[in-house]
């Protein structure tokens, strides 16, 4: 049996406490698991008799599971049985991940705690932008078939840059890939014949880092994404802004001080323009460092002691440390996480980033507020996993049971929009 979640217009289980309930104790076993009913109750207050019932629930949806082996004695009665998740290496429910990005695509699989347990990369420069996701979406099946094997599945969640709109799954605009007010979502479950959510893929990297991450993400935290797109998120109180429209986060064209690179709005200095993959892998190659304008080229080279390519790497994380200055500045949160490729293979860049923004900063003085993001290399997939995975913990049990197995060939593929 699979796992849907949070179909439309299914019913909700019992009223609005309970679902409450049941979601404080799934995030209880997340925090503190493996971990008994009776020290869940302590934690978060609610009685045991509700923690009772709602670990029943949880246990009857395949969420949880009991650990005998680490029963201890509780006096008179029965033994404190603890309680975990039911991750996947256990056989407990996964989640598909899918992050469509430019010039290649993640897909994973990935269990309840975050954990990134198959990953692959997808290129797919010379495709068609029309045609990735009909591509990407073949890619998964084919890691779901191979990993998932019989462990229940929840769906998929995805992610990709620039303008989404979570709630109806359209990319209302991505310049990069000529995607405007495509239905992606809708498009994906059709191919995949799987339950899809889509969200943007820097509020999805805060989410995961909200939801599996460190303890001062969930008071405040600010994400900044520089790939081939460049984009942010806030969040304050476990909760991700969005904004009118889904719209938050557009930072493609913060100023970066000290940067005089055009941009292609006309204007110099714009963040996208002077440190995106795209933009200094066009560099590498007008400074001879490699032949062919790929990002993973250019960290390679610096990988094998190139030097131009290490320096042209230090002075994009020196302008990725401006810009975090700015956002320090701006919204002075718990965290900032910077998702970018060279400071998550080499710690030294971090420290470079971490460096600039301290010396730009007005309010910040301390480098361990800046981080990368918990599940390193893993970002992409654990992230748009979370986009699945976060509505799960906030409703457990409207995760609605569907049967049917992972499909075996895609869907016809659909006539693309753009």
């Amino acid at each position: 049996m699979t796992l849907g979640h949070d179909r439309p217009g299914a019913p909700a289980a019992g009223d609005g406490r309970r679902e409450a309930n049941a979601a404080t104790v799934l995030r209880t076993v997340l925090a503190e698991g493996p971990v008994a009913r009776g020290a869940i109750a302590r934690s978060c207050g609610l009685s045991p008799a509700a923690v009772s019932r709602q670990c029943t629930e949880l246990l009857r949806l395949g969420l949880v599971r009991e650990l005998p082996e680490l029963a201890t004695p509780a006096g008179v009665g029965r033994p404190q049985m603890p309680l975990d998740l039911h991750t996947g290496e256990l056989g407990g429910p996964v989640a598909g991940a899918l992050h469509i990005g430019v010039p290649g695509s993640t897909v994973g699989v990935v269990d309840l705690r975050g954990r990134v347990l198959e990953r692959r990369v997808v290129w797919h420069e010379d495709l068609p932008p029309d045609r990735i996701p009909a591509r990407v979406a073949d890619e998964l099946l084919l890691l779901l078939r191979e990993s998932a094997r019989e462990r229940p599945l929840l769906g998929v969640g995805a992610a990709v840059g620039r303008w989404v709109r979570p709630a109806d799954g359209v990319v209302v605009r991505h310049d990069a890939l000529g995607w405007y007010d495509r239905p992606l979502a809708a498009e994906l479950e059709e191919r995949l014949g799987l339950p899809v959510r889509l969200d943007n893929h820097a509020r999805a990297v805060a989410q995961s880092e909200i939801l599996f991450g460190r303890p001062g993400a969930r008071r405040s935290l600010v994400h900044l994404f520089v790939g081939n797109v460049v984009d942010a998120a806030f969040g304050t109180a476990g909760v991700i802004h969005q904004g009118p429209g889904a719209g938050a986060g557009e930072v493609a064209h913060l100023p970066v001080p000290g940067s005089d690179t055009a941009c292609a709005c006309g204007r110099t200095g714009c963040l996208g323009a002077t440190a995106s993959d795209t933009a200094v892998a066009a560099e590498a190659v007008r400074r001879g460092i490699v032949d062919a304008p790929r990002m993973a080229a250019v960290l390679a080279a610096a990988a094998a002691g190139h030097d131009g390519a290490a320096d042209l790497l230090r002075e994009r994380a020196r302008a990725v440390g401006r810009a975090v200055a700015l956002l320090l500045d701006v919204f002075n949160p718990d965290l900032v996480v910077v998702t970018e490729q060279s400071s998550l293979a080499d710690p030294d860049y971090l420290a470079e980033i971490r460096s600039s923004a301290l010396e730009h900063s007005r309010v910040c003085d301390d480098p361990d507020r800046i981080v990368s993001p918990h599940a390193g290399p893993d970002v992409l997939a654990a992230a748009s996993a979370t986009v699945l995975l976060h509505p799960l913990f906030a409703a457990p049990t409207r995760t609605t049971p569907f049967t049917g197995p992972v499909p075996t060939r895609a869907a016809p593929e659909p006539a693309g929009t753009t």
